[in-house]
């Protein structure tokens, strides 16, 4: 488990510490125009959500997609879960849930669709883990994976205000060349990968900071808003996100 940046633990104090987790989520959700994109042009017809609890893309997949979901994690909390899903129009009965360890599960099916979001940068064999999301892929699926990009200025906000929680990253696997190259060495075809979105910074229980954090974090958050929105571009400096995908 040494590949681990994380434990259960961690996860454990990290979700029971937030609030308002039940969300109605909207059709333009993160993500959703390239997630349209894949399930219409490869009618996609299931899909697995990995470490992903609460749900959300397996929530918003089924919402908007109507496709066959799971939703597989390390830590999966039901009444957050369901509560969720009551607060989407979906209940229980729409989602399958499998509680278990990645790195000790056999997977009893393959997919359409393998997604997370927010994942892989939380392990240093950043190899390891992308080949773990391989193998749920049936030939012909697509893997698609995202995970922050903290070599922006997002990543600079972190590591200086919640250093904690930027410790917990491998800024390292938040490189899209090296995204690329292991999913090539892996055989998967149609390989992309690259920065998303023009800029956005976060911390996580912002509500805890202080003052002084908060309305720096604000004024940062707005000028690189105006700035992007004055000369709109994707890049490794201002943009939040990097995005993966590819085909089996």
């Amino acid at each position: 488990m040494a590949n681990l940046l994380t434990d259960r633990a961690f996860w454990v104090n990290y979700w029971e510490s937030k609030k308002g987790l039940a969300v109605e989520l909207p059709s333009d959700y993160v993500f959703h125009r390239q997630l349209a994109d894949i399930i219409n042009k490869n009618k996609v017809k299931n899909a697995i959500e990995l470490g992903g609890f609460p749900g959300y893309y397996a929530v918003f997949l089924k919402k908007y997609f109507k496709i066959d979901v799971t939703l597989l994690d390390y830590f999966v909390h039901p009444p957050v879960v369901n509560e969720l899903l009551d607060k989407n129009g979906l209940t229980e009965k729409d989602i399958h849930i499998v509680e278990t360890d990645l790195f000790n599960y056999v997977p009893e099916q393959q997919y359409d669709l393998v997604l997370s979001c927010g994942l892989i940068e939380h392990f240093n064999d950043t190899a390891d883990i992308i080949n773990r999301h391989i193998a749920f892929v049936k030939p012909g699926g697509t893997l698609f994976i995202t995970l922050p990009n903290f070599k922006a200025v997002n990543g600079w906000f972190q590591k200086n205000f919640d250093k904690e929680n930027y410790d917990k990253h491998n800024i390292d696997s938040m490189n899209p060349e090296l995204l690329k190259s292991i999913c090539e060495k892996a055989g998967l075809k149609e390989v992309k990968a690259g920065y998303f979105g023009k800029f956005s910074i976060w911390l996580e229980n912002e509500s805890q900071k202080s003052t002084g954090v908060r309305l720096f974090k604000k004024l940062i958050w707005l000028s690189g808003k105006v700035f992007t929105k004055i000369i709109p571009f994707e890049s490794k400096s201002l943009s939040p996100y990097i995005i993966l995908e590819a085909r089996k």
